[in-house]
């Protein structure tokens, strides 16, 4: 056996963070009047992974996470719901991702948690990824942390405790929701370049007043708001061939692509080509009315973009009555692509660990969330697809990276 070599930097294996903020908070937390105490941090993670994936699983990976301590557990409970509206918003509003929100079953609760919530969304895969989580933790790390306080009547009373967070899980999640087979697909309101311009031109002659013109553009465009901060525009000076620097910005995802060349110079017009369209998408704008739209070329595709996906997962959302058809949805028609299935199920469950553990041992499906609210099918009482026994609604199923 050959012996191992020494770590260049010490590697430092530490607990779940709630175990170490716990034990911060016991030191901090005397009074009510200390409460409530409210942390965000960015924090790199390891763990073990046996099978990693890129941006979903991998061993070690970026996140953000929340963890408050509160007074009551009213607060707590409230704090708890409203970071994962936070997260939906996000999810919705900036990743153009559409999400189901709910509450997870008792098996694929956070270890130590009262209650965890979380949003879940359809890649194009038709699988599920957890996109985010928030969790009500009740007083459960109070007491093995030893979190107690004062309260207003001069009683000590453990505290209660939330955390919350989102990783570079999203990343994957925002690839696998709109990329295509041609690169990357941004939502404007997360790119970090909106427009590129490439100056297209051949002859020396011509080259310093397009080169020029694009400058113009750029700086016109830069004046133009959007969503409250400055459309960012690049020009694209690099010497080479016009197809080269058209497909790298294709594949990074950029959403607005404008060409400019000596004819459009003569013409007052340039080439606008949206990422959400397709590579061979193209309009010819006069150049003041593009720097005018703008904005509303960004939000269109932003709309778009969210439009599709949801579009995407509705179709691939079904409520399901009975067993085998609940099998049969979870089971691909395509022996070429196995990992393609139906995509969520909504659908009766009894409350059941055992049911669970069947589904999962079956078909690698488990329960995402329980959902706060069904746009295509109300709550309603009915029998569990699998035991057939009294239900009181549905709850969303699928199987999930």
């Amino acid at each position: 056996m050959v012996p191992a070599s020494p770590l260049t930097e010490p590697l430092v294996v530490r607990p779940t963070s709630e175990t170490i903020i716990g034990a911060a908070y016991a030191r901090w937390v005397q009074s009510y009047r200390d409460l409530p105490i409210l942390i965000n941090q960015w924090a790199n993670v390891v763990r073990w992974e046996m099978r990693p994936r890129l941006f979903l699983r991998t061993t070690e990976f970026l996140w953000q996470e929340g963890h408050t301590v509160h007074e009551t557990e009213a607060e707590a409970r409230a704090e708890t719901k409203l970071m994962l509206e936070v997260y939906e918003r996000f999810a919705r509003d900036y990743l153009a991702i559409p999400v189901y929100s709910g509450e997870k079953s008792e098996s694929e609760r956070f270890p130590g948690a009262v209650q965890t919530l979380s949003i879940e969304a359809m890649v194009q895969d038709r699988k599920a990824i957890q996109a985010g989580t928030s969790h009500f933790l009740g007083q459960n790390f109070s007491r093995s942390s030893g979190i107690q306080f004062q309260t207003r009547d001069g009683k000590q009373e453990f505290a209660w405790t939330t955390s919350w967070g989102v990783s570079t899980r999203l990343v994957g999640t925002l690839v696998m929701m709109h990329a295509d087979d041609d690169g990357l697909v941004l939502p404007p309101r997360i790119a970090p370049t909106h427009v590129v311009i490439l100056p297209v031109t051949s002859k020396e002659e011509t080259r310093a007043q397009v080169w020029e013109a694009a400058d113009k553009l750029a700086r016109e465009l830069r004046n133009v708001l959007y969503h409250g901060a400055p459309i960012d525009a690049e020009v694209d000076r690099r010497d080479l061939g016009g197809g080269v620097k058209n497909w790298e910005w294709i594949k990074k995802g950029v959403p607005l692509r404008i060409e400019l060349g000596p004819r459009d110079l003569e013409s007052g017009n340039v080439a606008v080509s949206r990422r959400d369209k397709g590579v061979k998408d193209r309009q010819f704008l006069a150049t003041q009315e593009l720097v005018g739209r703008a904005g509303e070329l960004l939000d269109s595709m932003q709309q778009n973009l969210f439009n599709r996906a949801k579009q995407f997962r509705d179709q691939h959302t079904c409520a399901i009555d009975s067993k085998e058809e609940f099998y049969d949805f979870f089971t691909s028609k395509n022996p070429e692509k196995p990992e393609i299935h139906g995509g969520f199920a909504l659908a009766h469950w009894n409350g059941s660990r055992d049911v669970e553990e069947q589904v999962k041992n079956d078909l690698k499906v488990t329960i995402r969330c329980i959902p706060f609210d069904d746009p295509a099918h109300s709550p309603d009482t009915g029998r569990c697809v699998i035991s057939g026994e009294p239900s009181p609604r549905r709850v969303l199923w699928s199987k999930s990276y």
